[in-house]
């Protein structure tokens, strides 16, 4: 059968064989310090009209109600950050969004670690997420010892930055666990100073609607016209508090094929974008996450900067 604290090393063995930046793994327990702060925030409206994420309050803050009898949280870490971006002086889309939907991409990897893990362990019950389900992400990489909440509520790693998207899985199988690392933001600011919507009310507190990664995907309906001037020419997502993050100089790129932008993204200027068709859109965007704004939402985010 072999100890916890091999299954864990074979565990974080595999991950790195598989792509991953890294893993780190928790305790399956309820998130004590996570719930009077999610609670906090879903009363003060934060959540915007992202009413899924008022759902399922105790499954996100206790795995065993997600998988029966969880004993461990498998975080890990894949990295986006592209070798290349968009020229300057065009309407931007967050980087993340830029090759491949990470949906699918992280849930193959991690099915493939599953695989690995009921293959050298034996029956092993449990399931993966993607930021699909109501698991908190950041808290449980933190938790893993992966990296520290920031004052922009991304999760940051000191040798790495914050280009990365986080996944996991929850298992029924005892393991070795890792520690959280400490804070190093100090006295930063940077990316409450930058924010273009002020969207950071305070230190490790996002509004989140007033981001303009809330604006450009989740809301449905017209672009408050208050915001006008304010998206620093953002069409789809932001990446303004990750630019700034004295952390991401230590991004490195990717090196991961699927999330290679489509030949035909880096090189649109604003009058491609103004003049987009349905088609270029299907055939520029086939399988990102840009999808999901649509290609009348993605218009609407264009009319709105024009």
């Amino acid at each position: 059968m072999g100890s916890p604290e091999k299954h864990a090393e074979a565990i974080k063995a595999e991950a790195k064989r598989l792509g991953f930046l890294s893993c780190g793994i928790s305790k399956a327990v309820f998130l004590e310090e996570e719930a009077p702060r999610l609670e906090k925030w879903l009363k003060k409206g934060m959540q915007g009209e992202m009413q899924y994420m008022e759902n399922h309050f105790d499954k996100r803050l206790d795995p065993r109600l997600l998988v029966d009898d969880a004993k461990s949280v498998i975080s890990v870490l894949l990295n986006y950050f592209p070798e290349k971006t968009q020229d300057e002086g065009t309407y931007k889309i967050s980087r993340y969004a830029y090759g491949q939907d990470y949906h699918h991409v992280m849930k193959s990897k991690l099915r493939q670690l599953m695989e690995f893990i009921e293959e050298s362990v034996g029956e092993v019950n449990g399931r993966a997420f993607v930021d699909s389900a109501p698991v908190l992400d950041k808290a449980w990489a933190a938790k893993s010892g992966l990296g520290w909440i920031g004052k922009n509520s991304n999760l940051l790693t000191q040798q790495v930055g914050s280009y990365y998207f986080i996944g996991e899985l929850i298992v029924d199988l005892e393991l070795d666990y890792d520690g959280p690392v400490t804070d190093h933001c100090g006295s930063c600011t940077a990316c409450l100073d930058a924010c273009p919507t002020q969207a950071i009310v305070e230190p490790y507190v996002v509004d989140g609607s007033k981001c303009i990664s809330y604006f450009t995907i989740e809301l449905k309906n017209e672009i408050p016209s208050q915001m006008r001037g304010k998206f620093d020419d953002w069409i789809f997502g932001c990446d303004v508090c990750q630019e700034v993050c004295p952390w991401n100089r230590f991004s490195r790129p990717h090196s991961e094929p699927l999330f290679q932008p489509h030949p035909e993204l880096l090189a649109m200027g604003k009058k491609d974008w103004e003049e987009i068709t349905a088609e270029v859109f299907r055939k520029v965007f086939k399988k990102s996450a840009v999808k999901r704004t649509k290609y009348a939402g993605l218009k609407r985010n264009i009319r709105f900067l024009e």
